[in-house]
Formats: C-alpha cells, structure tokens, sequence
C-alpha cells in the first residue's frame, strides 16, 4: 500500500515539473524582443552641407586638423612669486629654445609647464635632462598643442 502512495506522489511532482518548466518556456517566448527598423527624420540641408564643405576641403587641399589633443607636460616650476614663475620661464628658454612653455596661475600658486609631449616617455626623457637645473619636476597629463604636420614630403 506504502508503494502506491509512493508512486502517487511521484507522478504528481513530475506533473507539477513539468508544468513549471513549460511555464518558464512560454513566458521567455511572450517577452523576447524582436528586431526593429529605425527610421532617420533629418533636414535634406544637412546632407547639402556635408557635401558642400567636402567638395570645399577637396578644393583647396585642405584637410579639417586637428589642433589639439590629450598628452603631457613637464612642470618644472611651482610657487606664488610671479616674477619666479617668469624667471624660471626664461632660464629654461634658454636652455631649450624649442619647447613651448605655459604659464597657469591657479590660486595662490604660478605653475611654469614646459613641452607637448603625446608619450610619457619622451616628457620622462625631458625630466632626465632637466633634473641637474630645477629641483620639482612632474609629468602632467593634460590636453596638449599639437605639432605643426610637416606636409613637404618630398
């Protein structure tokens, strides 16, 4: 007798698992997502005026540049004295006429960065030279000016 209720018991649970499991199947099918189709409204001027500065840039040879973009500088100078900030401007001018040199006045502090390096490495090898001269030196990661493109390639 225990058997048959036993047998029962199973039938049920396998009934009841079943049921479930279809359950879970149809509702993951009532809530998938379906493809769609986007549809782009614009002003037909856009496309006139992307045309138009194509054929602009086409004609005379030029390209839209660039002048900007994320790189590091070397700050060699930090203090509150403003005539500092110069001198030490003028000293590293001096030294390395062909590095570009900025003056920031964040408050109360004058910060003197030197170079527009796109690697750390090349503001690394400035540091190197530069250690023997000045006594605080950082590499900072900002956005930078971008060298001139050399378009003479002959």
């Amino acid at each position: 007798m225990k058997k048959a209720v036993f047998d029962h018991k199973a039938k049920s649970s396998l009934i009841k698992y079943c049921f479930f499991f279809i359950l879970i199947l149809a509702s993951t099918q009532t809530f998938a997502q379906t493809r769609g189709k986007v549809e782009v409204v614009k002003d037909p001027l856009v496309d006139t005026l992307i045309a138009k500065r194509f054929t602009l840039n086409k004609e005379t040879g030029v390209a839209p540049a660039v002048t900007s973009s994320y790189g590091y500088r070397v700050q060699f100078f930090s203090g509150s004295n403003r005539k500092d900030a110069y001198n030490a401007q003028a000293r590293l001018q001096r030294d390395y006429p062909e590095l570009r040199t900025y003056i920031l006045y964040s408050e109360p502090n004058f910060k003197v960065r030197a170079g527009d390096f796109r690697t750390r490495l090349e503001a690394e090898k400035l540091i190197q030279e530069l250690r023997p001269s000045f006594s605080s030196l950082f590499i900072i990661s900002e956005k930078i000016n971008l060298p001139k493109a050399d378009t003479d390639n002959d």
